[in-house]
């Protein structure tokens, strides 16, 4: 076997009967360190890309790259289809237990109002979608529907309010922290928040009352967003995120395919997830769910059909963010619902392995609990343990 080109024969693959993962000791026994490789990538070292395909370095590193250029991502984007879902799959093994899908339950606690421009949201006050806005809701409100959430067998416990940022929320953000700090401590839930754009002071309220990730979506690809977005820049959000990281709470970034985005975008959008330090503690994939009286909706009504969103453009997407971020979560959010089982049992080949599932999502439908289990139960697959 060579030693300037890196490939996992498939005879070297070897899955543990009793977890279902890859063995990591068999990439060990390739010729070619895939350590050294790393060191070589990360150095800038010249001839990694014409000795070594993407798909390839993708498979060889035994901890993830924050270096991948957009040629590369497309590269790996673009492979035939069936090799790519199954080298995700692969590459899945390797990091998780296929056998554990994380159940996610989302909370409005304060719908409506929000001052942002958003095009496809139906919560922004600019937006013509009939959604009045409402207060933060109580504590006890908010314990009640974790409670319910936990009994249908949800380990994470999302919240989401309907704000530009948290400047002068000083009341809000101790009330959010003690519902944090109450889910964690008599449910053992893991909690999730998204408020808006925070500081470093702000995500330190949170982190001490036990948040275990913070969600701020980029939404689509810095080229595409001044399209979708004009009242909050792209590197807002990146600064929040760096500073949700930087607290040491968990980033979780994703993004909404059937904006209006091309292929291009799709590429642009992994390659800012995929270059971020760390990556993502998880990756919410949305399917956009075009609400009447949001500008998008009537925009995607004039859209060629060939220009439309298409299933193979999500499935693509998630493949190809588990083979560069493999340790991520990847989760399938908003507009599940309108997927049918066999396409949601594509997407969990190609690397996906959390959801949401309950009542609803902020203020759209959302798969329920009953009709989510019996369908895990019939691939085999189980809730992931909170904090595992």
């Amino acid at each position: 076997m060579s030693t300037s080109l890196l490939k996992v024969p498939r005879n070297l693959i070897k899955i543990n009967s009793s977890t279902g993962r890859i063995v990591p000791a068999s990439l060990r026994m390739l010729s070619t360190s895939a350590s050294a490789i790393q060191e070589r990538m990360s150095s800038g070292g010249a001839d990694q890309s014409s000795t070594l395909n993407a798909l390839s370095l993708a498979e060889s590193f035994e901890t993830p790259s924050s270096n991948w250029s957009k040629d590369q991502i497309a590269e790996i984007y673009n492979t035939p289809l069936m090799d790519l879902v199954f080298r995700a799959q692969v590459q899945h093994r390797k990091h998780h237990d296929p056998t554990k899908v994380q159940l996610c339950t989302l909370l409005s606690i304060k719908t409506g109002g929000c001052s942002e421009d958003c095009s496809y949201c139906a919560q922004s006050s600019k937006n013509n979608t009939g959604l009045k806005a409402e207060k933060l809701i109580d504590v006890e409100k908010v314990m009640e529907k974790a409670v319910i959430a936990k009994q249908n067998g949800s380990t994470r416990f999302c919240m989401g309010a309907a704000w530009r940022d948290m400047q002068g929320r000083k009341s809000g953000l101790k009330k959010i922290g003690e519902m944090v700090r109450k889910i964690n401590d008599e449910l053992g839930m893991e909690t999730c928040v998204t408020l808006g754009m925070v500081n470093s002071e702000q995500v330190k309220v949170l982190k001490d009352s036990g948040l275990t990730a913070y969600n701020h979506n980029i939404d689509t690809s810095r080229e595409h967003y001044p399209n979708i977005i004009t009242t909050r820049t792209y590197d807002d959000r990146l600064e929040t995120i760096k500073n949700v990281q930087n607290a040491g709470v968990g980033a979780c970034i994703g993004g909404i395919l059937g904006l209006g985005e091309t292929t291009a975008d799709h590429v642009s959008f992994l390659h800012t997830l995929s270059n971020m330090t760390p990556h993502p503690e998880s990756l919410p994939i949305n399917r956009l769910v075009a609400i009447k009286g949001t500008p998008i909706e009537s925009q995607l009504k004039n859209q060629p059909k060939e220009k439309q969103l298409k299933f193979d453009d999500i499935l693509r997407t998630i493949a190809t963010a588990r083979l560069i971020m493999p340790k991520s979560i990847i989760r399938l959010a908003a507009g599940r619902y309108t997927m049918k089982e066999h396409e949601q049992f594509l997407c969990f080949m190609a690397g996906a392995n959390a959801i949401f599932t309950g009542e609803k999502m902020l203020t759209t439908m959302c798969n329920g609990w009953d009709e989510d289990k019996e369908m895990l139960k019939k691939w085999g697959m189980q809730p992931m343990k909170s904090f595992s």
